[in-house]
């Protein structure tokens, strides 16, 4: 199996793009929190593919303000049952819109919001799968793997509506 990277260029810095031939495997911001996890060690090769390059439009959609549907792309992200059920969550979570953990646990049947954090936290498609619009329990902002400060943008950029000093609760 050929796995392909490329680099793009966001208004909050650099994502590491890698994709095989059928599906997105990964979207992270360089250097964030788990970047690459579980994939580092293979080959890349560092070139385009029509899954990158449709990827690229819809971040280019994205960044630009119009609404995006991630069902125009297709994604294999890997991780556990558990995770991958968390991640699909994710995905139904609307634009402008947020979630908390506890809600997300409650939707699943999970006993544990703790457990869907962390989950959450490694969510290898960042932005696509909106991990970012999930809040703490009393609507706090939480960690974000990419950093909070790009949490605060993508949600500002979404149009939610931030207090002007949100409480930060770092997990």
């Amino acid at each position: 199996m050929t796995l392909y990277k490329q680099i793009y260029h966001s208004p909050l810095g650099d994502l590491s793009l890698a994709a095989d031939e059928w599906g997105l495997i990964g979207v992270w911001f360089v250097g964030q929190k788990y970047f690459e996890r579980g994939i580092s060690s293979q080959v890349f090769l560092e070139a385009a593919n029509p899954v990158l390059s449709q990827a690229k439009q819809w971040l280019d959609a994205y960044f630009a303000g119009e609404k995006t549907e991630q069902d125009k792309l297709v994604l294999f992200p890997q991780g556990t049952p558990f995770q991958k059920q968390v991640w699909q969550t994710l995905l139904e979570i609307p634009l402008g819109q947020t979630q908390t953990y506890g809600e997300i646990a409650k939707k699943i049947n999970c006993p544990s919001a703790q457990a869907v954090g962390g989950a959450v936290g490694r969510n290898p498609l960042s932005i696509i799968v909106p991990c970012h619009r999930v809040l703490g329990s009393k609507g706090q902002l939480t960690g974000y793997a990419g950093g909070i400060d790009k949490k605060i943008w993508l949600l500002q950029h979404e149009g939610v509506k931030l207090d002007k000093q949100p409480f930060f609760s770092l997990r």
